[in-house]
């Protein structure tokens, strides 16, 4: 299923979305991640960390949110981990953070837009990313990657 959260655009701004394949690329890497985070629960985290591996390569990483907005990891940006970002907005001012929770939320998984800088850099571009219902440690959290497409 696609979804996508959070059309309302400003008028100059038009957002491509991500092409089929790569689409297809970042749904499959999410949902080989579920199944790791099932088999070795956080101590997944390890491996999503690593650079040039099968989970996080060019600008795709993988990050992991509780159902309350708490960042449990983040493969490009570990310093957001432990913090409470559901309150957080992007540049357009959209609670990106709450749009991944509601759409595993509500749909089990789908594809939301957001502005947000890439690894290494400090302007943000717009990002389209896939986030998945999963468990870590017991409890409900969402997993998800994406793509930029500027």
């Amino acid at each position: 299923m696609l979804l996508v959260i959070g059309l309302t655009l400003p008028a100059f701004r038009t957002r491509s979305t991500p092409p089929v394949h790569q689409a297809a690329e970042i749904e499959a890497l999410v949902n080989r991640a579920v199944e790791a985070l099932e088999d070795r629960g956080a101590g997944a985290f390890g491996e999503f960390r690593r650079k040039g591996s099968v989970w996080r390569y060019g600008d795709v990483y993988l990050f992991v949110i509780d159902m309350k907005g708490i960042v449990l990891f983040n493969a490009a940006h570990p310093n957001r981990e432990g913090h409470d970002l559901l309150d957080e907005r992007d540049a357009d001012r959209k609670q990106f953070h709450r749009d991944f929770i509601e759409v595993v939320d509500r749909f089990g998984s789908g594809w939301v837009d957001y502005m947000f800088p890439k690894p290494g850099q400090s302007v943000p571009t717009v990002k389209w990313s896939y986030v998945c219902a999963t468990h870590v440690a017991g409890s409900d959290a969402v997993i998800g990657a994406g793509v930029y497409v500027e």
